[in-house]
């Protein structure tokens, strides 16, 4: 990067994540998780995927079509870091109580936030955040 180029500036971030079984993580996004079901997104007659919403966060839910085999491993190596001003100790027991699991309890860290963690039907990782009020 040249002294004069600009930084890139986001405005917001959207994902797509490839599952296997599209309804069942439909399900866990929308009936679990809380997310808003948006629209099916179908290609050629055929439902492909999901958009889903949460606010101004977007996901998108793709069919794994096993070209890269059935085997391989999903979520490994990343997370993504949900953040809300919602009351996370609340979420997190709607999830439980809804039939979500998590892997981490809300736990207020040292960087300044309350947080809890769970995984996907496929392991992607979430890590749910809220900013420590002073």
């Amino acid at each position: 990067m040249t002294a004069t180029a600009s930084p890139l500036i986001g405005l917001s971030l959207q994902v797509s994540l490839t599952v296997k079984d599209l309804q069942k993580s439909k399900n866990w996004y929308v009936d679990i998780l809380g997310f808003t079901l948006d629209r099916p997104i179908e290609r050629d007659g055929t439902l492909r995927g999901f958009a889903l919403s949460a606010g101004p966060v977007r996901v998108h839910l793709n069919v794994d079509d096993g070209a890269k085999g059935w085997t391989r491993t999903k979520g490994e190596g990343f997370s993504l870091r949900f953040n809300t001003a919602q009351d996370i100790d609340e979420i997190a027991s709607r999830i439980k109580e809804l039939g979500g699991s998590l892997d981490m309890e809300p736990k207020d860290m040292s960087w300044g936030a309350r947080i809890f963690s769970l995984r996907d039907p496929d392991g992607f990782k979430w890590i749910i955040s809220k900013p420590h009020t002073a």
